[in-house]
């Protein structure tokens, strides 16, 4: 990213809102500079539009700018390290087959979650389509593929978990049991990428008499 561009988004970062003077001042760069720089980052969805604000004393309304959701994955997350500590420390408090019950039960709610957005066909097919609309909401890159008349596969291309599953791969069970929730059946895990025979995870659903194609 340029480098202009780049300060204004961390002196926004820092201040949480300013306006063109502000970021003018700071800078060293004209208004007419910064407003251009502003505009460019307003369209890559990274600057919010500015909201007026009128001054205290006599004198025209500041607009006042602030970073949009979308800016926050330009600075650094410690999610993953944190989460890993966390297991770290749940797997010598609990026996492994009780941290197992603890992510079956939170694939159980991301289940429900699924149901709650009115996922009540019983068309195999299209359940599975819908669980695919679900797991890209979420940042899966899944996709589904009719392998033959009576099996699907479904493929997940990014773990949002990855970088977790790495280490601790018994995070898996919670997709698992989200799938199997959902589908109303287990799949059959082919391909994991958490134990790395793949670049992405494939599992395979058969249609059965309880669940028409």
């Amino acid at each position: 990213m340029q480098a202009t561009r780049e300060h204004i988004l961390h002196i926004l970062k820092e201040r949480v809102e300013a306006t063109v003077d502000d970021l003018s001042e700071e800078l060293g760069l004209t208004p007419v500079t910064v407003r251009h720089h502003l505009d460019i980052l307003r369209g890559e969805g990274l600057v919010a539009a500015p909201v007026v604000r009128r001054r205290k004393a006599p004198g025209r309304p500041q607009h006042v700018y602030t970073l949009t959701e979308n800016a926050g994955h330009l600075f650094p997350k410690n999610y993953d390290r944190l989460a890993n500590m966390l297991l770290d420390e749940i797997r010598t408090a609990v026996p492994p087959e009780q941290l197992n019950e603890m992510l079956q039960r939170i694939g159980e709610q991301m289940a429900r979650q699924f149901d709650a957005d009115g996922q009540e066909t019983h068309d195999l097919a299209a359940r599975i389509k819908a669980l695919v609309a679900f797991l890209n909401e979420r940042g899966y890159l899944a996709s589904w593929e009719r392998q033959d008349p009576h099996t699907y596969l479904i493929h997940v291309a990014n773990c949002p978990f990855e970088k977790v599953s790495e280490k601790h791969n018994e995070v898996c069970i919670a997709d698992m049991t989200l799938l199997t929730c959902a589908l109303g059946q287990r799949p059959e895990r082919v391909t994991w990428a958490a134990r790395g025979d793949s670049h992405q995870c494939t599992y395979v659903v058969h249609s059965t008499p309880g669940n028409p194609t």
